[in-house]
C-alpha cells in the first residue's frame, strides 16, 4: 500500500495551492454575494488543465488518473469551495458524454467542457420527486427523428449557468420506473427552455434552480446510451462524484482547521496563547483525526476506481461523511474564534452555508445509508 503522492501529483498540488490561495480565495465572498463564477475563471482552470484531466485525450483529457482529479479539487475548494464544482461538474458530466455520446457529439463539448469554454450541468430532479430519483415525469416524446421534451427540472445546480445538460427525461411508462428513463444532451440555449434562479442560504455562486421545458425538440442523436436504459447506465457515475464531493467538503474543513491552529497561537487571554487551553485545542485535535480519516477513504474510493474496482459502498460513505463532518468542523472552528469567527470578515459562517447544502444535494444521507446496507447485507 502506497498513502502518499507521487512527484508528478505533488507538483500539480503545489501549482493549484498557489493558484486557489491567489487568485481563488479572495474572491471568494464577492462571488458569494453576485451569484456567479466569473467566465474567466472558469476559462484560467481549463486552460490550467484542471477540467476533466481523467479523459481521454481525444476529448480534450490527458488521461490522468482519479486520485489526481481528486487532488485538484481538494486543492480548488480550500480557496473557494463554490469553484471546486466546476471540475466535479466537469469529471461526472465529462465521464458520462464520454462514455455515453456519439463520439462526434461528445468531442464536440468535451473540447469546450475541458477548456473551460463550456460548463455542464446535470438535470435529474424533478419537483414531486426529491430522493426518490427514478420517478420521473419530463417527458421525451418522439416524432420522427426528434424528441419532444416537455416538463420541469428543478433543484439544479449551475441552471442559469450552464451551457449544456445531461437531462433524464421519460421514454417510457411510468410504471417501467427506471427502466423506462433516458438520457440526453441538450444545449441550454434550444428553444423552449427557461430557466430560474432560488434563493438559497449557500452556495450562491453556483446557483440552484429549476429548468423548464416546452416542446424542446432533441434529435435522436443526442441521446446518450440506450433508449430506457439511460437511468442505469448514467447513474454508474455518480460513484465517481460521491468521493469528489467528499474532498470538496474535507477541503474547507482542513482550510478551517489549518487557519484555526494558527489563530490559537497568536490570541492570547489570561496571560497565554489560547494553545495553551486544552479546552479548545482538544475539540480540534479530535475533528483533525476524523478529517484525515475521511479525507484517507475518498482517496481510497478513487484509487479503486482507478483500478476498476467496485467502489459503490465506498463513494456513499465519502458522501454521507464528508459534507457532515465539514459541517461540524467549520463551526467548531467559528466558535473557537468567538465573535471575531461570527462576523462576515472571516470565512467562516460562508463555509457553513455552503457545505450544508451537499448534506443535501446530489443524494441524502440517508440514501447513502441505504446503499452501504445494500452493499454490505447478505445476498
Amino acid at each position: 500500500m502506497n498513502f502518499g503522492f507521487n512527484e508528478e501529483q505533488n507538483a500539480i498540488r503545489e501549482v493549484v495551492a498557489r493558484f486557489s490561495a491567489e487568485v481563488l480565495a479572495p474572491g471568494y465572498r464577492k462571488r458569494d454575494q453576485e451569484g456567479i463564477i466569473e467566465k474567466d475563471v472558469i476559462r484560467q482552470l481549463g486552460e490550467m488543465g484542471l477540467l476533466g484531466g481523467e479523459l481521454p485525450e481525444e476529448f480534450g483529457g490527458s488521461g490522468m488518473d482519479c486520485v489526481t482529479s481528486g487532488l485538484i479539487i481538494e486543492e480548488i475548494s480550500k480557496g473557494d469551495f463554490n469553484v471546486g464544482y466546476i471540475p466535479l461538474l466537469t469529471s461526472l458530466n465529462g465521464q458520462i458524454i464520454a462514455s455515453h455520446a456519439a463520439p462526434d457529439l461528445a468531442k464536440e463539448w468535451l473540447h469546450g467542457m475541458t477548456s473551460g469554454q463550456k460548463v455542464a450541468c446535470i438535470a435529474l430532479t424533478e419537483p414531486h420527486g426529491g430522493s426518490d430519483a427514478a420517478n420521473l415525469r419530463l417527458k421525451a416524446e418522439k416524432k420522427g427523428d426528434v424528441y419532444v421534451l416537455n416538463g420541469e427540472k428543478t433543484s439544479i445546480s449551475m441552471a442559469d449557468q450552464a451551457d449544456v445538460a445531461v437531462v433524464f427525461a421519460r421514454t417510457g411508462t411510468v410504471e417501467q420506473r427506471a427502466s423506462g428513463i433516458s438520457a440526453f444532451l441538450v444545449p441550454m440555449d434550444s428553444p423552449g427552455i427557461t430557466t430560474t434562479r432560488f434563493e438559497d442560504n449557500g452556495q450562491r455562486a453556483i446557483g440552484r434552480g429549476s429548468i423548464f421545458f416546452d416542446n424542446v425538440e432533441v434529435h435522436a442523436s443526442q441521446m446518450m446510451g440506450d433508449e430506457g436504459k439511460g437511468f442505469k447506465q448514467v447513474m454508474q457515475g455518480f460513484d465517481y462524484s460521491r468521493a469528489l464531493i467528499g474532498l470538496q467538503c474535507l477541503a474547507v474543513a482542513q482550510q478551517s482547521l489549518d487557519e484555526t491552529w494558527q489563530w490559537l497561537t497568536e490570541r492570547t487571554a489570561f496571560g497565554q496563547n489560547l494553545s495553551a487551553f486544552q479546552g479548545l485545542t482538544h475539540p480540534l485535535a479530535e475533528y483533525q483525526t476524523y478529517v484525515h480519516a475521511a479525507r484517507m477513504q475518498c482517496y481510497h474510493a478513487l484509487w479503486l476506481k482507478d483500478n476498476n474496482r467496485p467502489h459503490n459502498a465506498e463513494a456513499a460513505m465519502n458522501k454521507w461523511w464528508g459534507p457532515k463532518l465539514a459541517f461540524d468542523v467549520v463551526k467548531q472552528c467559528l466558535l473557537a474564534h468567538g465573535h471575531t469567527g461570527w462576523g462576515e470578515d472571516l470565512p467562516f459562517a460562508q463555509r457553513l452555508r455552503d457545505v450544508l447544502g451537499l448534506q443535501i444535494g446530489d443524494g441524502t444521507a440517508q440514501i447513502m445509508k441505504n446503499i452501504i446496507a445494500r452493499e454490505y447485507l447478505p445476498k
